[in-house]
Parts: structure tokens; sequence; C-alpha cells
């Protein structure tokens, strides 16, 4: 009977000790590990000042366990750790995980380093954790970080955790995937940062196929208030590292840009210019003498208007005869169109303005020039991609939207991105930017394929 009273008693500790397990992290750090991750969850295994430094503990805790995230605290304030998507269970054996990452917090977002090409991610024996046998947590069941150099991993100690090697801290996390629908995506996309820096890195070394063309000219062209202005001035806002506003925007009922605009993003607001100029025009209006003039974008599709032109709705641009004479470079002309259409408003769209829009189509069809659609305003067009932009590809409304809009416009279905802009957002947003950069790469796409096909002599 006394057996029973102290079994019941080491139990019932053992689940009041469990209850005071809780995490190190905030719900800010949380959230953002869980964006680096993607669609997931962390339920904490293992907290070091609570189960100990042992070895044995630790793997009694965490072995078994599916994908673990691996958090440590140093004296410095340094948050830092690895991911490895591959069990621990003291196997004895090297361990190739290409998901398996480091990653230190630099501010708010964490940067995270991957495992080097054809190397292995860890050895799993019967120690604490290490990462490609150069990083070790909790080295000799002490509170350190043990860095025995290495090749597995490419980064710089001081960067990633102050080369300070004394731990407060270490947890682990079982990480899961996070189930909240049952429903198939109609488009697949990765929603994590590592798929965001992944965009940010191809659109920073874009080149274009084309070696006299030294950037992607992309025109932009769509009804009044669809947001063509706001589209831009997200892209400066992902490169920038906060939302701006360069480009005058908002929601009145007439065009807000009176000229033609030519606006190249920079890298950062000291870095170099990326490798595109979005090319903002006026809004098409229903009334004949108001918006942009269709007769314009010839003229602006061959290269002829300048930057900060002023539209005349009542007259088409006249273009100088000694230019006309003489053709424009081919880095002068437009590769790219992408038409700007509110998500929220598509069924409402008048026969004039969808007229206006077939003109347009058939001469950007007759130069051959590659198009797609960007469908805006997402989060106003459907309540549950509002509450949660990542349900935008599991939205049915949303599809039934795209395919309208295609039909309408006469685009392939995959020529058409849903995005939201930046609006009333202060800081930026992981899904914001994962689409936004998505539309961007898009365009970069269809002009080299454009480029690729037109008579360049």
């Amino acid at each position: 009977m006394r057996t029973f009273s102290y079994s019941l008693q080491f139990r019932r500790f053992g689940e009041f000790l469990m209850a005071r397990v809780t995490s190190n992290l905030t719900e800010e750090q949380t959230k953002q590990l869980c964006d680096l991750l993607g669609n997931v969850k962390l339920s904490l295994l293992y907290k070091a000042s609570v189960h100990g430094y042992k070895a044995s503990v630790f793997h009694q805790q965490c072995d078994n366990e599916g994908p673990t995230l691996l958090v440590a605290y140093n004296r410095s304030g340094y948050i830092f750790g690895g991911y490895t998507s591959v069990d621990y269970a003291r196997s004895g054996r090297q361990i190739t995980d290409k998901e398996a990452f480091l990653f230190s917090f630099q501010g708010k977002i964490p940067v995270y380093i991957k495992v080097n090409s054809g190397h292995y991610a860890r050895l799993d024996d019967a120690g604490m954790p290490n990462f490609g046998e150069q990083l070790y947590f909790c080295y000799n069941s002490d509170a350190v970080v043990y860095n025995d150099g290495g090749k597995s991993y490419s980064f710089d100690a001081k960067r990633l955790y102050g080369n300070n090697t004394n731990l407060t801290e270490c947890e682990v996390y079982k990480v899961k995937q996070n189930f909240r629908t049952k429903e198939k995506p109609w488009r697949n996309i990765l929603w994590t940062s590592i798929r965001r820096d992944e965009l940010l890195e191809m659109i920073r070394n874009h080149k274009p196929v084309v070696t006299s063309v030294s950037r992607v000219r992309i025109l932009m062209i769509g009804p009044v208030g669809a947001g063509k202005s706001s589209f831009f001035n997200s892209i400066n806002s992902i490169f920038t590292g906060h939302v701006t506003n360069k480009a005058i925007s908002g929601c009145a009922g007439t065009s807000l840009t009176t000229q033609f605009r030519t606006y190249s993003v920079k890298d950062g607001r000291e870095g170099k210019p990326l490798p595109f100029v979005l090319c903002d025009t006026m809004g098409l209006e229903e009334q004949s003498g108001a918006g942009l003039d269709i007769e314009d974008i010839s003229s602006i599709l061959q290269g002829h208007v300048p930057d900060r032109y002023k539209f005349n709705p009542s007259a088409p641009f006249q273009p100088d005869e000694q230019k006309t004479s003489k053709p424009a470079s081919l880095q002068e002309k437009i590769h790219c169109v992408v038409y700007v259409i509110d998500a929220s408003k598509i069924s409402l769209m008048s026969e004039k303005v969808e007229e206006k829009l077939a003109s347009i189509r058939r001469e950007i069809n007759s130069l051959g020039i590659a198009q797609m659609v960007l469908m805006t305003k997402v989060d106003e067009a459907c309540p549950r991609v509002e509450e949660d932009l990542y349900q935008i590809y599991l939205s049915s409304y949303i599809k039934s939207k795209v395919q309208e809009v295609s039909s309408r416009l006469g685009v392939p279905v995959s020529c058409v991105l849903p995005v939201k802009n930046y609006s009333q957002e202060l800081e930026l947003e992981l899904n914001c930017d994962v689409l936004l950069l998505t539309a961007l790469q898009q365009m970069l796409r269809l002009a080299d394929d454009y480029l690729d096909d037109v008579d360049v002599i």
C-alpha cells in the first residue's frame, strides 16, 4: 500500500514538473520560427534547466519524436539553434537531411543557414545534440555550446551566437504539421521565410536573356483604384525592409496617377537598382475622354513615352517625329504587360472598361509581348482570406474569381496571380511577401520568354 502511495506521489510530482516546463520564446519569436518552418506548431519536449543536461535524459525526452527544433539561449542574449527533420534514435549513423538548418535571431527575424550540399546534417549518437559534428549543444553535459569547425554548415560564430559559448538555457521542440484544413490547395505555394528569401535572391540575381537589356520593363494597366501604384509600393517595401509609400496611391474615384512613371527599385535604401522597372499609367475609365487613352498604349509599348509625361485624356501622346523615325531600342520597350484587376470588382467590371481592355490586349498581342493578370485586394473579396491570407489557395471563391478574370480577359489561368498589396499594414508580413514576390518572379519569367523570342536584329 505504501509502495502504491509513493508511486502515486512520484507520478503527481512528475505531472507537476511537466506543468512547469514552459517555453522561453516570446509569442513573436515562436511565430517567426513557425514562419521559417511553414505551417507548423511547436510542442516543447525538453528543457535543460528542468530536465538536466545529461544526454540520457535528452534522448528519453526527444528520441523518435520526428522533426525537432533546438533553441539555445546564451549569456549575451543570443537565441540560436538548429532544425532537423530526422528522428533522434541513437543509431550511431551519419544523418543526411537536406531540410536541416541552423538559425540565429538577428533582430525580429531569424536568419537561417542550410546544411552544405553533400555534407551530413548531424551524427545520431548517444550524446547531446550536434549539427554536422561541428556545433555541439550542452557539450559534455554542461551548459555550453562547442564549435569544432567542420564543413557541414558555413557560419560565423560571432554572428550566430556572439562567440559566447555559455548557455543559460537549451530547449527542444517537436515540430508538428498544423493541419488547418483537409482541403487540397488548388495551387501549391510554400509559405515559409526560406521561400521568401529564395525569391528575393532569384529576383536580385535575375539577368534578362538578351544582353542588350539590363533591366526588364513591366507595364501595369488597369481600372482606376485597382492597385497599380500600390503594387510598386509593396514591392519597394519588401526590398527596403519596411512599408513605404513612394508612389501616390489611394481610393479616389478618378486616377491619382496622371503621369507615365517608370519606377526602379533598389535593393535596400542604399543598394543597387534591381533588374526590373515597373511602369505605371493612368487608370482606365469608362467614359471616353477620361483616364488612359488607348492610343497612348502603343507609344508606351514602343518605348516612345518619356518618364513623367503627363497624360492628356482628350488628346493622345504625340511622339517627336525625329524619335519615331528611329525605332526605340529593345532596352526602352515594354517586355511584359500586367493587367491589374481588383478581385472584389471583377463581376462589376463595365462593358466599356472590358472593351478597352480587349482593344489593348489586341494591340499587345500583335507585338507578341508577354501578358499576365495581377488580381489584387483578395482580402476584400473573400472573408476567409481576410481572416488568414494562407487560405488564398484553399478558397474556392478566389479560384472562381481567377477563372472568371481569365475568361473575361482571355489570359490563361496560370497567368492570373492573386496578391494582397500593403495598404493599411505598418509592418511587413510573410504571406504578403511570398505572394507579391511570386508574382514579380512570374513577370520576369514572362519577360524572358518574350525577349527570348523577339527579333533583336
